[in-house]
């Protein structure tokens, strides 16, 4: 199976980092993927990915509006990186990009 895992933050920390984090959720979920997405907003960091999580994932989606705390963490990763509205709006297509570059590098 393959493992996604991302972080979500914006610059207001509201809105489009939850809405961003859902979307990419479910247009993972849809192609029967597993996904966890941490969210770095205004009340600070939600489901915060392990090193477990970072070990086992095949890809990292980073949203690039504002610095990602952490990001160190994800060194030795492929690593893709989102405007957060894309992540909102054209969350099926940065999937659609992904699995084109798994299925190319297997």
């Amino acid at each position: 199976m393959i493992k996604i895992i991302a972080v979500t933050a914006c610059p207001s920390g509201v809105a489009h980092t939850y809405m961003a984090a859902e979307a990419l959720e479910t247009a993972a979920k849809t192609r029967g993927w597993g996904v966890k997405v941490e969210t770095q907003g205004s009340i600070g960091v939600e489901n915060m990915l392990t090193a477990g999580d970072v070990a086992e994932a095949d890809m990292v989606i980073l949203t690039k509006d504002i610095g990602i705390k952490g990001e160190e963490r994800f060194t030795g990763k492929t690593i893709v990186r989102v405007n957060i509205s894309d992540a909102v709006k054209r969350a099926d297509a940065i999937m659609n990009k992904i699995d084109a570059h798994l299925n190319q590098s297997a």
